[in-house]
């Protein structure tokens, strides 16, 4: 008999952590291999975690509404035979005590998978395993670093007020605390901490279903009005604002316009979408003219298909584009369409349709989400002309597009100007300014532009 330890799986790019929302098993049922123990949540999906092991759920580990690191253990198993575990080295709890001062000040470097052909070992144990210290607080290795870049020495850290697990200061406090002190407004912290600066190897663990502590509270006059309502914002809806905020403090945001005359393939979908359901049993929207106009623009300028760490430029060799997707409960999940450049237009229809059935079903996976490297949304859908959309991080940049509408238009030729009835719509870019300048901008966006005007109203599907 043996004790198989369950790990928080690694659920994409960019995602630390996961909330628990329900364990779909209690210690003493069988587990079968595969079968689902618990319902977790990310800031971009929610998923179940399936069975390493096959034995009695012998003990649960955390509970409902936990924020877990991934790599941590959740839960353990008591088997007759081992099965794989997961290809994650964690490192018992127990054994935590046991790290030296030196493992603490040269860990190793950790490096994903960039989208660029090369891999290099992924090893979670420096960010998902907590260092044994003598001192009362712990801090992210992400947390030391904002701090040092503004210029927060250690006291002034030791006494921010911490929302996280044990007290813990995480991204959101520290932000908040920044914009207090940049705005004047004096801040009186009410715990006290050694002064003493203790990096973690830890991720940082928000509990996204507490309001933070550094949040003004509710104006007592707003609460006793009778024309009013408070309305607690659901968890996805937290979490996608923690995302956009975050990404606003994170990247210097530009956005450029652009006006496409799109009336060749507004014709071309018109003349050919009767046939092509018939044919193909899927129906053609808009959406993926634009993703195959966005992967010939990246093509061009493939700089808009990178991302930034620290200040090495990860330029990536896929071309993954994420659709923003509404869902039926107003929020705003992104699938990702894997090297959308290397699918016809038939394969991006219906790669399109599949994951926007799936994002309204609420039956997304994890991997549906993941290595996107260029986003797209089309807020035309709901009426908008243009907009100024917010970068999905850690990319660099997001096209929006407003709404087809008639337009009488000048049209030049050689024989003169004339003025015609033509179908046009606006276009935005919203990029980082930090490694995308206006001018590549704009090109970018001429591109994506010239590509829509160009399109060949005979062309075949």
């Amino acid at each position: 008999m043996s004790l198989v330890n369950i790990t928080m799986p690694k659920l994409g790019e960019g995602i630390m952590e996961a909330t628990v929302l329900r364990w779909l098993k209690k210690p003493g049922d069988w587990v079968n291999y595969d079968d689902s123990l618990l319902e977790i949540a990310t800031d971009k999906v929610d998923s179940e975690v399936p069975s390493t092991a096959e034995g009695t759920l012998e003990e649960i580990l955390c509970k409902e509404n936990d924020v877990i690191a991934i790599g941590s253990v959740i839960a353990r198993i008591r088997t007759k035979d081992v099965f794989p575990e997961p290809n994650i080295p964690v490192t018992p709890i127990a054994q935590t005590e046991t790290y030296t001062q030196a493992a603490i000040e040269k860990p190793q470097a950790i490096i994903e998978e960039t989208d660029t052909g090369a891999f290099v070992p992924y090893q979670p144990v420096q960010h998902e395993i907590p260092v044994k210290q003598n001192t009362a607080r712990f801090y992210s290795p992400l947390v030391m670093n904002i701090a040092a870049s503004e210029g927060i020495d250690f006291s002034e850290l030791a006494n921010i007020p911490g929302t996280g697990n044990d007290g813990r200061v995480s991204k959101k406090d520290l932000i908040d605390y920044l914009e207090k002190r940049k705005s004047g407004i004096k801040v009186n912290p009410d715990i006290q901490h050694p002064s003493s600066f203790t990096q973690s190897n830890e991720p940082t663990a928000e509990n996204k279903n507490q309001q933070p502590a550094s949040s003004p509270e509710i104006n007592e006059d707003f609460t006793s009005s009778g024309n009013s309502e408070i309305i607690e914002m659901d968890r996805m809806r937290k979490m996608i604002s923690e995302h956009m905020t975050r990404s606003i403090a994170t990247s210097a945001h530009v956005t450029s316009f652009a006006e496409a005359d799109v009336t060749n393939l507004v014709k071309w979908r018109e003349k050919i979408k009767g046939a092509f359901e018939k044919r193909e049993g899927e129906k053609i929207t808009y959406t993926p003219i634009f993703i195959e106009a966005i992967t010939k623009s990246i093509k061009e300028f493939p700089l808009l298909n990178s991302s930034l760490s620290g200040d090495k430029i990860i330029l990536k060799k896929d071309i993954n584009i994420g659709m923003a997707t509404a869902l039926p409960n107003g929020n705003l999940i992104v699938p990702v369409i894997k090297n959308a450049d290397q699918l016809s237009m038939l394969g991006l229809v219906r790669q399109v349709n599949r994951l926007a059935d799936k994002a309204r079903s609420g039956k997304l996976q994890p991997a549906d989400t993941q290595h996107g490297t260029f986003t797209f949304t089309n807020i035309g859908t709901f009426g908008s002309l243009m907009g100024t959309p917010i970068i999905n991080q850690p990319q660099v940049a997001i096209l929006a597009v407003g709404a087809i509408k008639k337009k009488p238009v000048v049209i030049e030729s050689e024989k003169g100007d004339s003025i015609a009835i033509r179908h046009m719509m606006f276009v935005s870019m919203s990029y980082d300014h930090r490694i995308i300048d206006g001018g590549l901008g704009s090109k970018f966006l001429a591109a994506f532009v010239k590509a829509l005007e160009s399109f060949d109203i005979n062309s075949s599907y």
